[in-house]
């Protein structure tokens, strides 16, 4: 069991990795060696967390999202596969915690009538003051 929060966990059961070969730096190993990590996560499996929390994720997710209602983790920044399924796991538990926040509910608010007067004015006073350097009108 992962812990996202004081309430939420997570069942590692619904974490599916494939090792695959990584691009970049480490030498001859790299050509020899699956060290990269693809992270799959189905998000209507994640059944132990809160409806809302999953759309949420769903949201954050973004382009890691698949058409299959999957979130891919691509981890290759290190050279061991444990230290890539460390990280991968480690990135899909901020995304969580990132998702179980409650957004801040934003109150609309409208200008008073004195800060419309006063825009209002502000835009006069410059419209006179172009006006003012027109050429006079005969």
């Amino acid at each position: 069991m992962l812990k996202i929060s004081n309430d939420l966990y997570l069942d590692e059961r619904h974490l599916n990795f494939q090792f695959v070969r990584a691009s970049g730096p480490g030498g001859q190993n790299v050509n020899k060696v699956s060290t990269a990590v693809q992270m799959r996560v189905r998000i209507d499996d994640l059944i132990e967390l809160p409806q809302r929390v999953r759309d949420r994720l769903r949201e954050l997710s973004g382009s890691r999202l698949t058409n299959d209602g999957e979130i891919l983790f691509d981890a290759q920044r290190y050279r061991t596969q444990e230290r890539n399924k460390q990280d991968a796991i480690e990135r899909l538990l901020a995304l969580l915690r990132k998702a179980a926040e409650r957004k801040k509910f934003r109150v609309k608010t409208r200008p008073s009538l004195s800060a419309k007067r006063k825009r209002i004015d502000t835009k006069k006073k410059r419209g006179d003051v172009k006006k003012m350097r027109q050429r006079p009108m005969d």
